[in-house]
C-alpha cells in the first residue's frame, strides 16, 4: 500500500494547521502522514505543530527550520524529509484551504497514471473564486494559459499552480539539488524541469477559492518578479533531456 505524505510548509499558520490537520486526516486514505514544514512562525504555528504530533503519533511529523528563507527552500527541504519517511507519493498543498483536502484523494487516484498530478484551475471543471476581480482572474489566466505556457513550450494550463502530487521516483529524478528558485516561481520551475525530463504530467480540475483565515502573501510585487524570472527559469533548464534524471536517492 503506496505511502502518502503530504508537506505543509507553514508562516504564521496558527489557525489553519489544527483545522487542516483534521481535514486531511479524515480523508478515506490508508498510510496518509502530514509533514508540516515550519520556518519558526512568531504566531507559535510551530508549537501547535509539535503539539499536533503528540496527538496523532506516528501520523504528524514536523521540520522546525530556523527562519523563513523562502517558499522553494522550504519546500525543498521538506520533500527531501518526506523521501527519508519513505513516502512513495508526496502532495504538496498550502494550508490556508484555497487547496481543499477533497480533491486529494483524487490526486492519489490520477498518481497510477502520471508521475505528477497538478490540481489544476484552467482545465475544464476547474474555477478561482467567484469574488476575484476581472482584472485578477485576467491576469492570472493570461500567466498560466498564455504567457507560461506558450514561452515554456509546456502542456500545462495551471503552471503556477501549487497543488501537486510527486511520486516518489519524480521527485528523485528531477534533482532537487539543481532547483534554485525560492519564490512563487518555483512553481514553475519545478514543473517545468518536469516536463524537460519527460516525466508524465496530468491535471485534474479544482476550484481554487481565496483563504477564509489569515492573510495572502502573495502581492503585484512578487507577481512581477515572478513573470520575469520565468526567462530564467527557460534559459537555465531548456537543455535538459529525459537522460539527465538523477538517479540516486537522497541521504
Amino acid at each position: 500500500m503506496p505511502k502518502t505524505v503530504i508537506v505543509l510548509p507553514t508562516y504564521n499558520e496558527a489557525e489553519n494547521l489544527p483545522l487542516m490537520v483534521d481535514a486531511l486526516l479524515a480523508l478515506p486514505i490508508a498510510n496518509l502522514n502530514i509533514l508540516v514544514v515550519d520556518d519558526n512562525s512568531p504566531d507559535g504555528t510551530g508549537q501547535i505543530a509539535d503539539t499536533l504530533v503528540e496527538t496523532h503519533k506516528g501520523r504528524m511529523h514536523v521540520l522546525h527550520r530556523a527562519a523563513k528563507e523562502g517558499l522553494g527552500a522550504a519546500y525543498r527541504a521538506g520533500f527531501k524529509q518526506a523521501l527519508r519517511l519513505d513516502a512513495d507519493y508526496i502532495i504538496q498543498m498550502d494550508c490556508d484551504f484555497s487547496h481543499q483536502p477533497s480533491y486529494v484523494p483524487l490526486m492519489v487516484e490520477a498518481a497510477d497514471r502520471a508521475d505528477l498530478v497538478l490540481g489544476s484551475r484552467y482545465v475544464k471543471g476547474g474555477g478561482v473564486d467567484e469574488s476575484w476581480s476581472i482584472y485578477r482572474k485576467g491576469l492570472s489566466w493570461f500567466a498560466n494559459g498564455l504567457y507560461v505556457r506558450t514561452l515554456l513550450n509546456v502542456p500545462i494550463r495551471d503552471a503556477t499552480g501549487g497543488f501537486k502530487l510527486w511520486r516518489r521516483e519524480t521527485l528523485i529524478g528531477l534533482d532537487l539539488d539543481r532547483v534554485r528558485s525560492n519564490g512563487y516561481i518555483f512553481q514553475v520551475e519545478m514543473t517545468y524541469i518536469t516536463h524537460r525530463l519527460g516525466f508524465r504530467i496530468t491535471e485534474i480540475p479544482i476550484y481554487f477559492p481565496d483563504r477564509e483565515r489569515g492573510h495572502s502573501k502573495m502581492g503585484m510585487k512578487i507577481a512581477v518578479e515572478a513573470a520575469l524570472r520565468v526567462w530564467q527559469v527557460l534559459y537555465r533548464y531548456h537543455g535538459l533531456t529525459p537522460n539527465m534524471r538523477r538517479t540516486e536517492a537522497y541521504g
